[in-house]
């Protein structure tokens, strides 16, 4: 404990010396949204924290709805007092803030580590799934690639318009997957390149994608799952903030446009054993066909993690490499597990049916207890899409159908926590109904 310490004292003394203008650091952390919460500390207060003194945030503002309220969750929130819990500073995260108006530095903090970890926080139930596989002795390597859109600044009657291009005033004058519109959107583009790579982050490709506006930015692989969450939420923040900075709004927002493909959250999943061997590569791949199979199984009880509102649920309509059945493929877009082409030391899952603006620690979490539960259970998968287009499991279309699928599924209970998965479901059930609670012009016009 001492030398963890030493270790987070030395690193805000080194940023103060690094950024001596800086006053304040928000300490934040990722809620079961997948918003930011946190406080703006002091940063001789943060020298404090980390030399030791105690860092306690209430525990209930890890179940804020998507609008920051608060639900009734069983004894939580309105019948527990709203106790403080326990967080603590993640090394290596302390960063400046270069996208607001005055200097600011942010750190990500978490109750997992702590004596008392929050067992519905999200970074936490992400580090007991990775415990457990490590002691199984699998270790896995993780890839984040997250879509999202650019948008003009300003809405219009809130309503999103297209990001301006530079060189036309038309919409529709946006070339689709062309290297061209990397050049018209450069400027922002490589600002939210830039300051990603100062939060510690590393950003590999950059596409154009298919909706107008629309950009892919895929991350480095990593040994750490926990990180590689962190860099996947981390982006988001600085993403958004570089576009306003930029007179633009980014949004990882699912499904902007019915007529335009929605935004993903692709996970790349390797399993490795001490030893450095893919262990799906083993027994002519044997172990990667139980692995698929476990993640078919369970993928059509984990839709309120992989779309977690109402809009996300639009994407899986059938539009451009958005399945609409759990389903699987060897180099094939349309699957919701497909299988890249590699090496026997690359061979890899990727996860692609979450929507980009999922939680990406529990969207980590619930690939991996599917990858854990096909590798227990060692059952062949059913046929890959290459074999048969219609192969594939129904899964739930609509949230609380998709609830009422999680909150009873056994292996899901234990792999994630009950208490979790109790909580989150509430949660979402909540979310889900506050949103109902709004009649719109559609329904006048159509009824009235």
């Amino acid at each position: 404990m001492k030398s963890h310490s030493s270790t987070l004292l030395a690193e805000v003394r080194t940023f103060r010396q690094n950024h001596p203008d800086v006053r304040y650091v928000d300490l934040i952390a990722l809620d079961i949204p997948g918003r930011f919460y946190g406080k703006r500390y002091p940063v001789e207060m943060l020298e404090k924290v980390a030399a030791g003194s105690p860092l306690k945030l209430p525990q209930n503002a890890v179940l804020l709805g998507a609008q920051g309220g608060l639900f009734k969750i069983g004894d939580y929130c309105f019948h527990d007092g709203d106790p403080d819990a326990n967080r603590r500073l993640v090394p290596g995260t302390l960063k400046p803030v270069s996208w607001e108006a005055q200097p600011l530095g942010q750190m990500l903090i978490t109750s997992d580590g702590t004596e008392a970890p929050i067992e519905f926080e999200p970074r936490e139930v992400l580090a007991k799934v990775l415990e457990r596989l490590h002691r199984k002795g699998i270790h896995p390597v993780v890839a984040f690639e997250l879509e999202f859109y650019l948008f003009d600044k300003k809405l219009n009657d809130g309503l999103p318009q297209f990001a301006r291009d530079p060189l036309s005033d038309d919409p529709d004058d946006q070339p689709t997957l062309h290297i061209e519109r990397l050049s018209r959107f450069a400027p922002v583009l490589d600002d939210m390149v830039q300051t990603a790579q100062a939060q510690g982050i590393d950003i590999t490709v950059v596409t154009a994608e298919l909706g107008p506006g629309q950009f892919e930015i895929n991350f480095g692989h990593l040994d750490d799952g926990l990180r590689a969450a962190d860099w996947a939420a981390l982006f988001c923040r600085s993403t958004r903030g570089v576009a306003l900075k930029h007179g633009y709004r980014a949004s990882f927002m699912a499904k902007p446009y019915l007529q335009h493909p929605g935004s993903g959250m692709h996970v790349h999943v390797s399993l490795y054993d001490a030893a450095g061997n893919n262990l799906l590569a083993a027994h002519q791949q044997q172990p990667l066909r139980h692995a698929v199979a476990g993640c078919l199984a369970l993928l059509p009880h984990c839709m309120p993690i992989f779309s977690p509102n109402h809009n996300a649920f639009r994407r899986l309509g059938g539009t451009v490499n958005a399945a609409t059945k759990a389903c699987w493929g060897y180099e094939d877009r349309d699957a919701c597990v497909r299988i890249p082409e590699s090496d026997p030391r690359n061979l890899r899952i990727e996860h692609r049916l979450a929507s980009a603006d999922a939680n990406p620690y529990l969207v980590l979490a619930a690939i991996l207890v599917g990858l854990e539960h096909g590798l227990d259970a060692a059952q062949e998968p059913i046929a890959p899409l290459n074999e048969d287009r219609t192969s594939g499991h129904d899964f739930p279309l609509e949230m609380l159908e998709a609830v009422r699928a999680m909150q009873q599924q056994p292996v899901l209970r234990e792999g994630l926590g009950a208490e979790f998965v109790d909580v989150y479901c509430e949660n979402k059930r909540q979310d889900h109904l506050a949103f109902q609670q709004e009649i719109n012009a559609r329904e006048y016009r159509w009824y009235l």
